[in-house]
């Protein structure tokens, strides 16, 4: 423990699967968390509730992304409870699987709205809060962004251009000390991806399963351990990175 002592982090979107595996392994590494969260009130409560019962520091914030005034209220919470912020992660995503021909200007709005636009919004919220020392964001990504998936033209796309905010804003923000890098997860067990039908057993398991080197699915843990990596000061020469972490699913 310790690697992001008294360090503060908002995770968006952190009430349940990756998000959540995050938020407690932040607070495991000493880091005050704030746990986001749209709609998900009694599972971001469960998030922080078990992290305080560890010894941490966790506060639930209700907010969504895409939403303007939402993220304002999300950034003057922690800024309330905490002072200041040292690492934004970005992990709060709107994924659907939808033939193109089925594909609606409303579709195409939630998706780019909540993983593109949300991003952007709370990035700029969190400059005001990272202020002269600098900061760390850290953009969830996925692996469907280099390798794009059927039926997932606008989940695929929202997560390539997160990946081009990435590079773009490691050099804009590189000379004020403000780090930023994706992490492309590969198939990973939460509660999104049961919902969208790879639940345990099924076709679509045993196809990403049967895609992966390494001859499983992810688990949130498995990001939450490269995220604290690349928030804290072993990370201290990395940006505008897209690290997989896909058991070799996407070997890019």
């Amino acid at each position: 423990m310790g690697k992001l002592k008294n360090k503060v982090a908002i995770v968006t979107g952190s009430s349940k699967g990756i998000g959540a595996g995050i938020a407690k392994a932040f607070a495991n590494e000493g880091a005050k968390v704030v746990v986001n969260y749209a709609s998900s009130k009694e599972e971001a409560e469960k998030i922080v509730k078990a992290i305080i019962e560890s010894g941490g520091t966790a506060i639930a914030v209700q907010g969504d992304v895409s939403k303007e005034a939402d993220v304002k209220r999300l950034f003057e919470e922690t800024e309330k409870a905490f002072g200041v912020l040292d690492i934004l992660v970005n992990n709060a995503a709107y994924q659907g699987y939808t033939p193109i021909e089925q594909v609606t200007v409303e579709s195409f709005h939630q998706h780019f709205n909540v993983n593109v636009l949300g991003a952007i919004l709370t990035i700029q919220s969190s400059l005001k809060l990272f202020g002269d020392k600098g900061g760390n964001v850290i953009n969830i990504s996925s692996g469907a962004s280099k390798m794009p998936l059927p039926t997932a033209s606008l989940y695929s796309s929202t997560k390539a251009a997160l990946d081009a905010v990435t590079i773009a804003l490691s050099k804009e923000l590189g000379a004020k000390n403000i780090r930023i890098n994706s992490i492309l997860p590969g198939a990973t067990e939460t509660e999104g991806s049961t919902n969208a039908g790879v639940t345990k057993g099924s076709e679509y398991e045993k196809l990403f399963v049967a895609h992966t080197p390494l001859g499983r699915r992810g688990q949130p843990e498995d990001i939450a351990k490269a995220a604290v990596f690349l928030a804290s000061d072993d990370a201290a020469w990395i940006t505008g990175e897209q690290i997989s972490v896909s058991g070799g699913m996407f070997g890019f």
